[in-house]
């Protein structure tokens, strides 16, 4: 019989924030004017260098918060198996 062991709020926040980033990197690639929309600056001159150093950045804080959710959600999961034996 397993016990139940609870996750907590650090993985919910890291998978959260890899989602999110996630979203952002993908609405970047699809629409990639919406920064200037939304903050009403242009501040690379419509040449897109700013956007596609953006999704860079969102593309490596999805891995490395997700790589963190994952580890966390391992460490719960081992955690529980120890207290079973």
């Amino acid at each position: 019989m397993r016990k139940q062991v609870a996750l907590g709020a650090t993985f919910y926040v890291e998978l959260l924030l890899s989602v999110a980033a996630l979203v952002l990197a993908l609405v970047t690639l699809v629409w990639n004017d919406w920064i200037e929309l939304v903050f009403k600056v242009d501040p690379d001159a419509g040449n897109g260098s700013l956007e596609k150093a953006i999704v860079g950045v969102l593309v490596a804080a999805t891995v490395i918060c997700g790589w963190l959710a994952r580890t966390e959600w391992r460490r719960v999961r081992i955690a529980a198996q120890a207290t079973v034996r």
